[in-house]
């Protein structure tokens, strides 16, 4: 069993990393903390708790949250498991949390991803996700896989993107999607109040030596790109899917057209 990497990127949210070790994608996933519940954003590239403990891990985090803040949360706390997409390396792990108490685990088709957020007007609605205290914005995403979502938090500034912005490949799989995602994130970008002060994916695929990425299945990456990037990134990636060819390549992302 290897450990997940834990880091508090402030009081009430938590970037959890799957360990190389366990599976050589090594997503990174996300919990968020608010008054009346918690969401766990994506369960990661394994089912198997002995290799990955992510029940063991979300439990763990969850009581020492509720430990520290005693008067703060609504009784039964409850958790939510939404994902940034459907691909099995971001829903692998639900199974182990299906059964937990007090757990909602979302579906990860278009038509459950629309019903449980409320979405009205799929992929062009911003739909608000209210944990008690704490709203995260919900933005439609597809082009990279058809039930993509958005995430962005208020009270941290971050825009949370999935694979549809992370230093790594940009795998574009419908590209008439992916291009309206992207022109609807800068949108959102410069117009929201709540300034977005970064952004967060799901992978890091890149090196820190400009353009060059490690080869999928690589399990040792000693000298990996940070995960976060500018919120100036989008524009750099739009103007990159107008740019010819199969694999573009720019400093902090490689766009893969596939479709």
């Amino acid at each position: 069993m290897t450990a997940a990497e834990v880091t508090w990127l402030d009081d009430d949210t938590v970037q959890i990393r799957q360990p190389k070790s366990s599976h050589w994608e090594a997503p990174f996933l996300f919990l968020f903390f608010g008054s009346e519940r918690a969401m766990l954003l994506d369960t990661g590239a394994t089912g198997d708790e002995a290799v990955f403990p992510l029940r063991g891990t979300i439990d763990h985090l969850i009581e020492n949250w509720l430990r520290r803040h005693p008067a703060l949360f609504t009784r039964p706390y409850e958790l939510v498991v939404a994902h940034t997409h459907g691909h099995g390396d971001h829903k692998a792990g639900d199974a182990l949390l299906a059964d937990r108490p007090g757990t909602t685990v979302v579906g990860t088709t278009p038509a459950e991803v629309i019903a449980f957020f409320g979405f009205r007007n799929w992929p062009d609605e911003v739909v608000e996700v209210d944990l008690g205290g704490r709203v995260l914005d919900a933005i439609g995403a597809p082009g990279h896989e058809a039930s993509a979502v958005t995430f962005f938090d208020r009270a941290t500034g971050i825009l949370f993107t999935g694979d549809t912005v992370c230093p790594g490949n940009l795998y574009v799989r419908d590209r008439v999607e992916f291009v309206r995602t992207i022109d609807r994130l800068i949108r959102f970008r410069d117009s929201h109040p709540k300034r977005v002060r970064s952004i967060l994916g799901a992978h890091i695929e890149m090196s820190k030596k400009k353009g060059v990425d490690y080869p999928p299945g690589t399990v040792h990456q000693p000298h990996e790109a940070p995960l976060a990037l500018p919120p100036k990134i989008l524009d750099e990636v739009r103007s990159a899917l107008d740019e010819p060819g199969k694999r573009v390549v720019h400093d902090r992302f490689i766009v893969a057209n596939e479709g």
